[in-house]
């Protein structure tokens, strides 16, 4: 039985926020497109999405990156439903929100291509279609709350790293210079850090070493109710 049938319909879509972090430019950035489609065809987006019947709102969104990335059980997070009268002049749609956080050597350059999406620097960000630059300031925001709290910018870097690349995300993050030995002293003493053997010598001649994010540690320290605190 057809409970709402009298009731209008509107279309739900989903929108995908998905950041990334290049640790030689120390620069986050952000997948776009051009759209290939009307309305607005020609101008940059966020990739998206409609919902499909069969489809839960999370799993659409979990669609839609792996159509663009190829990569699957990425850091993802719901962030806020668009549904202004106007917001879209393709009709009436209400757009709910995701913003993810891949490694940038991770994701298929190949997809990435196909779909004629680009990493642009959040400095470089060009104007977006809709309300999707207002999406793209509602998710950095998120972000840097997640980032203050919870180890979450670690999705953003290879599993290895060094303290240097580590500061430099945060950085970017939150575009501002942290103290090199407060920073360094801070996650140190968080012992979460496992320091490996070797040197990232690239960039200067003595080398940084190497660390790697120790995942069962922090759950482990969780339990006795750890706070983690940039």
């Amino acid at each position: 039985m057809k409970f709402y049938e009298k009731h209008p319909k509107i279309l739900l879509a989903v929108d995908s926020i998905i950041f990334g972090f290049n640790e030689n430019e120390r620069e986050l950035k952000l997948l776009i497109l051009k759209r290939n489609f009307e309305p607005a065809k020609g101008n940059w987006s966020l990739m998206g999405g409609f919902v499909a019947p069969e489809e839960s709102i999370d799993g659409a969104a979990e669609r839609i990156v792996k159509e663009l990335t190829g990569l699957e059980n990425v850091y993802m997070e719901q962030l806020f439903a668009f549904g202004g009268l106007t917001r879209d002049p393709g009709g009436r749609i209400v757009s709910v929100a995701y913003f993810s956080l891949i490694k940038l050597n991770d994701y298929d350059r190949e997809l990435a291509k196909k779909h004629g999406a680009y990493w642009i620097s959040l400095s470089e960000l060009p104007d977006l279609i809709f309300d999707h630059n207002e999406m793209v300031t509602k998710a950095l925001r998120k972000l840097r709350i997640r980032a203050r709290t919870q180890p979450i910018g670690f999705e953003l870097l290879p599993e290895k790293f060094t303290i240097p690349q580590l500061q430099g995300l945060y950085e970017a993050i939150y575009q501002t210079p942290f103290d090199k030995r407060n920073f360094r002293r801070k996650l140190l003493s968080m012992n979460l850090l496992e320091k490996l053997d070797e040197k990232e010598k690239e960039t200067s001649k003595k080398g940084a070493f190497y660390y790697k994010f120790n995942q069962e540690k922090y759950e482990e320290l969780l339990l006795k109710g750890f706070n983690f605190e940039i």
